[in-house]
């Protein structure tokens, strides 16, 4: 249960009675009322703006309309007090039964505590990574391919019907001199001497294997011929080459996708043509000449006409090109095609998580989906910046066209998986992020995925040391579910517990926001709050976790030791990182 969702009703229905007793108009928007945790902990265990937000539309005062909610939620049973802050918040400290509720709660849920309906079934499709095939896949991409992952898992743990999507860009000329360059190394194969690279192919080894496979299906059979000959075979063979390397990079990093979808199929099925009959059809193309871009001098830029649509009625800066002065479609045409497919496909509300050089790319694409499905589909797009990708504090260079990168399998086989996916959410995705091949291994407080994982660990050593303390404690959940949870009367425990009922109300607005970092920095808190309740063991032996001598009290703190655990579990399966059971 969010019990933050649960109080917010209550204050609700507060308000509807007064309204119905003649103390407030009938029928105030109460949409923006909301129940959350305060700022300072110290004022209580819930805070509401209720007051704030309708005093105005009420016709009073905003201390007077708290004070009069104030005297009416204090009576409620689940309240053990009500005070009126600043200009008129209400804080409210909750009876200790219904925290001791929240263990049970957890115990009987597993890690299944906090799925919600939220979503309420709503179809949502995540396109990321989505990289050219021009080569395996970078440390850069997994920052992509890790949020979008995490993102889709935590939709659909609040109840949205999620779609995880790649769109292969195998449509451009990124592919023609893919092409190209693997052709030389198909010829290279077949014993040729090709000398150095030419400047403008992709010179890297990995081309080398896909010119071997084609010389050993295909012999010397494209050697001699013209380019518009073996181009169309050799661009075909050398892309399902490239994806089956990207999907096997993927698979390595734990993300599978639903659907691989292809631009060169959509554009050949007719996809642009139909953003153009439809955007025609609504009066929203012309023919015009566009200003130079920022930064031409005029003798670089020669006006010409192009097919513009009127990208500025949909909040865009400037009308947008759907085609070149020679006739050509542009990417931007593609990539409305690309849109609208998904939304006819039935996705009313579309997440795509791109790079960092993509974001002025954002205005035009939210205003091409605005226009062609009359507002009925949402675009969010995430930006994924750098990795900076480093060991030891020294800056591990790359570079995907000289060659010279490292791939994300490689540092997969370095760190590990799990590592990987966890230090790639513990920055919110617009933001640069620090990747320290030594650091993220180091077993310290400053690394949060062991931090985190450790937290796990020491819940699972607490239990198993349990059945041979104290073996007359069943450690079934559902039994600890049982225990005498009104033993756990010092406050480091009630704060633990409390911050364990915030996991339903961080999944939803993690959701809502499409944040999923949030989740990596709640789960390293909660592991911070249980750590320190351990620690205070060490000072206090009456605050250990187990205590042979008080069975009733070492299972209500049993309790709630495989609480935090399960909800730890539950954020990493979000993360799909497996929690460790032991740390070595």
């Amino acid at each position: 249960m969010n019990l933050f969702k649960y109080f917010r009703d209550v204050v609700v229905d507060e308000l509807e009675q007064m309204a119905a007793a003649g103390g407030l108009p009938s029928r105030l928007d109460t949409s923006r009322v909301a129940v959350e945790p305060p700022r300072e902990r110290t004022h209580g265990d819930l805070s509401t703006n209720a007051a704030m937000v309708l005093a105005k539309p009420a016709g009073m005062k905003p201390r007077d309309l708290a004070a009069a909610l104030a005297a009416r939620l204090e009576k409620n049973a689940e309240v053990t007090g009500v005070e009126v802050a600043g200009p008129g918040f209400i804080n409210l400290r909750l009876a200790p039964a219904v925290w001791y509720a929240r263990v049970d709660e957890i115990l009987r849920a597993g890690t299944a505590y906090g799925d919600s309906d939220l979503g309420q079934g709503l179809a949502v499709n995540v396109e990321y990574v989505s990289a050219n095939p021009t080569g395996p896949l970078t440390v850069g991409h997994a920052r992509g391919a890790v949020v979008g992952d995490a993102l889709a898992a935590l939709l659909a743990k609040v109840g949205f019907k999620v779609t995880k999507e790649y769109y292969i860009n195998d449509a451009g000329g990124q592919v023609d001199t893919l092409a190209r360059s693997a052709y030389l190394r198909y010829r290279e194969a077949l014993g040729e001497e090709i000398g150095e690279i030419p400047e403008g192919l992709y010179p890297g080894d990995y081309l080398k294997d896909v010119g071997a496979a084609l010389a050993a299906r295909d012999g010397d059979r494209w050697v001699g011929e013209a380019e518009a000959v073996w181009l169309p075979e050799v661009r075909r063979f050398t892309i399902d080459a490239m994806m089956d390397l990207v999907r096997a990079d993927l698979e390595f990093l734990g993300v599978h996708q639903d659907v691989f979808s292809s631009e060169r199929a959509l554009v050949e099925a007719g996809g642009v043509e139909e953003v153009q009959r439809t955007l025609e059809g609504r009066g929203l193309l012309y023919t015009g000449v566009l200003e130079p871009p920022k930064g031409k001098t005029p003798e670089d830029w020669e006006p010409r006409p192009q097919l513009l649509f009127k990208a500025t009625l949909f909040g865009d800066d400037i009308d947008r090109a759907l085609k070149k002065s020679d006739g050509s479609w542009t990417y931007f045409a593609g990539d409305l095609a690309y849109h609208l497919d998904k939304f006819r496909r039935g996705f009313p509300l579309m997440i795509n998580v791109w790079g960092a050089d993509h974001g002025g790319y954002i205005k035009r694409l939210t205003a091409g989906v605005k226009a062609l499905t009359e507002g009925r589909g949402e675009l969010d797009v995430k930006i994924c910046q750098l990795v900076n990708l480093k060991r030891g504090g020294e800056l591990v260079k790359m570079s995907k066209r000289s060659g010279a990168f490292v791939t994300l399998r490689e540092v997969i086989e370095e760190v590990g998986k799990d590592v990987v996916r966890f230090i790639m959410l513990t920055r919110k995705n617009d933001a640069a992020l620090d990747f320290d091949l030594v650091e993220v291994t180091e077993q310290s407080r400053d690394n949060p995925v062991f931090y985190v994982q450790y937290c796990h660990a020491r819940c699972r050593s607490i239990l198993r040391h349990a059945a041979t303390e104290t073996p007359g404690i069943s450690l079934d959940a559902v039994a600890l579910a049982g225990a005498d949870l009104n033993r756990l009367t010092d406050s480091g425990e009630l704060d633990l517990i409390k911050f364990l009922a915030e996991w339903p109300r961080l999944l939803e607005s993690a959701a809502e926001a499409h944040e999923p970092h949030r989740v990596a920095f709640y789960l390293y808190d909660l592991a911070a709050a249980f750590h320190g309740q351990w620690n205070k063991g060490n000072d206090n032996a009456d605050l250990r976790f187990l205590l042979p001598d008080d069975v009733g009290l070492t299972a209500a703190r049993l309790a709630m030791v495989q609480a935090v655990a399960f909800v730890i579990a539950s954020g990493l399966e979000v993360f799909g990182v497996t929690p460790v059971e032991e740390l070595r």
